[in-house]
């Protein structure tokens, strides 16, 4: 009876603790459920597969190549992912993606929360070198793969 007692109290006492455990802040409604961009591999599971990142900068033709130039059709466990590059004199103006992830309601959500983070992280790296986004890391890759293979054209 002695050790019964302070084991039971250990117990609620642990089990308090992890009832009020927060990973992370509350989402309210309508509000992205995406964290913002880093680096850190998903954890748990196969990670995306990458392919091999040649360029770092946008190659521009005479410092004036303008226009528009497709990527591919980068397949996901999720869907396909293609991009369409825009230049205006050898910078990226604007990146839309052609193909998203858009079969599930989650897939969904995901998309178009990660599309203009993943825009805005183009057009300020000037490249296809972004990071990827938590909770959205097949997409992100594939998104960057696609880029990547509309950038190496202009070569």
């Amino acid at each position: 009876m002695r050790r019964a007692l302070p084991a039971l109290l250990a117990t609620i006492g642990g089990l308090a603790l992890l009832a009020n455990f927060h990973t992370a802040a509350p989402v309210k409604a309508g509000a992205s459920s995406v964290p913002t961009a880093t680096t850190t591999p998903p954890s748990g599971g196969t990670p995306p597969p990458s392919g091999p990142s040649v360029s770092t900068t946008v190659p521009a033709v005479g410092g004036n190549r303008t226009g528009q130039f497709d990527g591919p059709a980068i397949p996901t466990q999720f869907g396909n992912v293609q991009v369409r590059v825009i230049l205006k004199n050898g910078r990226i103006t604007d990146v839309q993606g052609l193909q998203m992830p858009f079969d599930h309601q989650t897939s969904a959500e995901i998309s178009q929360q990660a599309q203009p983070l993943l825009h805005d992280e183009v057009l300020q790296a000037q490249s296809a070198q972004i990071n990827l986004l938590s909770g959205a890391t097949y997409t992100s890759d594939a998104y960057q793969r696609s880029l990547q293979a509309a950038l190496d054209k202009l070569r």
